[in-house]
């Protein structure tokens, strides 16, 4: 057949969404599935989290469909579930959660552990079937599913970091950024992913395409417009970012900076604002030309 020309719809975006408990995580990703799919289609959901995820189904518009894993969250059960979405016609798949993919019953950590207290399978090989399941039978059918949407949730850790106090002694914290309960590398898997903060406030941490970031706008929440500037963007089309309506009172505030350390201040201030990307690159570019003024 020979190759043919690339074209941007054909990139079916794979979305992962993770928090603590109750930030919203569920809930943000039926309203990004519904504002995807449109009034019509049909959502999906592998629910793992002992029914909660079906909370929202007098709420989400249209409602949506599970299917539920309990007992046994091994990769193969989840590939089982998503060839039922497949069959079943769904249109945008919501895995809640994937977390127990990996440390529930059944899950990876538990095949390797069983394996460990195994004495006939070598201390080198505890880790290589559960790590062969996870991708054949958990990532491969996520990325080769046909599905158009598929929305990854996970239960997010605040992991301890180290720091140098006052005195340069090193010291440990609890991170404020949560990192997702999953393997290292699923992340790398994913067209978009973020967090959701306590006040249920997307936060993204990967975007593939710079323009992504107007459409899941970092610190705003997720909501049915978000999903259907997505399904605009998958479909080619040109998603133009909604103005903050704060960028002129930005530039004018750089602008007056009459000191590098008044601008140091002001630029603090601009990065706790929630500005669209294109309005965030014209804030940093007047930044870098006032730096430079006052240098």
């Amino acid at each position: 057949m020979g190759f043919r020309m690339a074209k941007r719809s054909s990139a079916k975006p794979m979305i992962g969404i993770y928090s603590g408990s109750g930030c919203g995580k569920t809930y943000s990703a039926l309203l990004l599935a519904r504002g995807f799919i449109g009034p019509e289609g049909k959502i999906g959901m592998i629910e793992t989290e002992a029914g909660r995820g079906e909370a929202y189904a007098d709420i989400i518009p249209g409602s949506y469909g599970c299917e539920s894993l309990r007992d046994n969250f091994g990769p193969k059960e989840y590939e089982k579930k998503i060839k039922i979405a497949e069959k079943d016609g769904i249109d945008a798949l919501i895995i809640d959660s994937a977390s127990h993919e990996w440390e529930g019953a059944g899950g990876v950590l538990s095949m390797a552990e069983a394996n460990r207290a195994n004495p006939k399978i070598p201390q080198r090989q505890i880790w290589t079937q559960p790590k062969v399941d996870h991708n054949r039978h958990f990532i491969l059918p996520l990325m080769q599913t046909p599905i158009p949407l598929v929305i990854v949730c996970m239960r997010g850790k605040f992991p301890l970091i180290e720091f140098k106090d006052d005195r340069g002694k090193k010291q440990m914290k609890k991170s404020e950024v949560p990192v997702p309960i999953q393997s290292d590398q699923i992340l790398f898997e994913m067209f978009i992913h973020g967090w959701i903060d306590d006040d249920h406030r997307f936060r993204g941490t990967k975007y593939t395409r710079p323009d992504l970031r107007d459409v899941l706008i970092d610190k705003q929440r997720i909501s049915i417009e978000t999903g259907q500037a997505l399904a605009r963007w998958s479909a080619g089309d040109e998603v133009k970012p909604k103005d903050s309506g704060i960028i002129g009172d930005v530039l004018a505030m750089i602008e007056r900076a009459d000191s590098k350390a008044a601008l140091k201040e002001i630029g603090a201030e601009v990065k706790s604002m929630s500005l669209v990307a294109a309005d965030a690159e014209r804030a940093r570019a007047a930044y870098i030309a006032r730096e430079k003024e006052l240098s």
